[in-house]
């Protein structure tokens, strides 16, 4: 079945962690023997053959850094135009990827079209990985100029805030609704026709994006705040008020995030249960609240800085959630269900936010 991944921090890991990802993963594994300088060392999840494997053929990709007050606890750079430049690194690998054939950009409707077609007409196995590009974080906007150069690039979604406090928007861990220069934002990318993310925001921002954007809305990489107790994750009103607004909601398989009690760095995902069938369980809990499966995906975050160690004991690469359908068959949904799930609720987000750029 054709999987969409709607949050993958690729450029991030290739450019930061220094990973090859046009190699197997256990050959990235292997080159980071005895390497200690990030939690995931040799437990990666995530390279484009991988993906290429378990039929991911199109993914949200994302640019992210954050900016920071000297001493932060958080890592992130000491300026907006040093962050700029940073995502602006990120981009350029993208471009290369695009360049030797291992990626290509999905931008629009006939692009997005032409890459489905292009992805299942077989031999896959060769087939460029499609990406959506997307903005984790909007602190690395100078200004709203960089926001139009942004979207000149290719850039289809933002998630206004990351962790803590940000530029535009607070996010996980802080409190205080958007500034006025996240209102702005906001309203610029509405007239852009630039997708929301609210994934990261906190409780307070959410609702005031929630009042502010009136445009195309998922929230890419979310949980649910039923099942883990975190202000990371959606409460069951936040879940309600994006299916009012006709969002898709990704699950992840951060551990920490799918199961309650996770300690990091001390946790195991055996002893604490946790597999891909905790991932079903939030899958099941938006789908229990809408009514329908029009509104869960998946947005795994797999290389958002950790590995098998805060991954799911079930996943040893990502093409591993290629099982996903087949769990959910399991527990009573339909194929046409899972094929929602899968792919189909992203693809008819970015329809109908792009059905409009299509001329008469």
């Amino acid at each position: 079945m054709f999987l969409i991944d709607a949050h993958l921090d690729l450029a991030m890991n290739a450019m930061e962690w220094n990973r090859d990802l046009r190699l197997p993963v256990s050959v990235l594994r292997e080159r980071e023997t005895g390497m200690t300088d990030k939690p995931d060392r040799m437990k990666g999840t995530v390279s484009l053959p991988a993906l290429r494997k378990g039929n991911i053929g199109l993914v949200v990709a994302t640019q992210i850094a954050r900016v920071v007050q000297p001493g932060s606890a958080l890592p992130g750079w000491l300026s907006p135009q040093q962050a700029w430049a940073q995502t602006q690194a990120q981009l350029s690998w993208y471009r290369e990827m695009e360049a030797c054939g291992e990626m290509a950009q999905v931008t629009d409707l006939p692009s997005l079209e032409s890459h489905l077609a292009s992805w299942n007409g077989g031999g896959n196995e060769t087939q460029p990985v499609g990406y959506i590009l997307s903005l984790e974080g909007a602190d690395s906007l100078v200004t709203l100029d960089h926001l139009h150069i942004a979207h000149g690039n290719g850039l289809r979604a933002i998630g206004p805030a990351h962790y803590g406090p940000g530029r535009y928007a607070n996010g996980t861990d802080a409190t205080g609704g958007l500034n006025a220069e996240g209102k702005a934002l906001l309203r610029e990318m509405q007239q852009l026709d630039i997708i929301l993310d609210a994934t990261h925001l906190c409780d307070d921002a959410f609702w005031d994006a929630m009042e502010v954007f009136d445009g195309t809305i998922w929230a890419s990489h979310n949980n649910c705040r039923a099942l883990v107790n975190h202000n990371r994750q959606f409460s069951d009103d936040m879940i309600r008020a994006l299916i009012e607004k006709k969002a898709v909601i990704g699950g992840a398989l951060d551990a920490w995030m799918m199961v309650p009690g996770w300690q990091r760095g001390i946790s195991d995902p055996r002893e604490m249960q946790c597999s891909l069938e905790k991932m079903v369980d939030h899958i099941d809990h938006i789908c229990q609240i809408a009514g329908n499966t029009l509104h869960a995906g998946i947005g795994t975050d797999l290389d958002g800085a950790f590995g098998k160690e805060q991954s799911p004991y079930d996943i040893d690469t990502i093409d591993d959630i290629a099982i996903l359908p087949e769990l959910l068959q399991r527990r009573g949904y339909t194929e046409q269900d899972c094929r929602n799930i899968a792919s189909g609720n992203w693809l008819r987000v970015l329809r109908e936010a792009w059905r409009e750029d299509i001329p008469d």
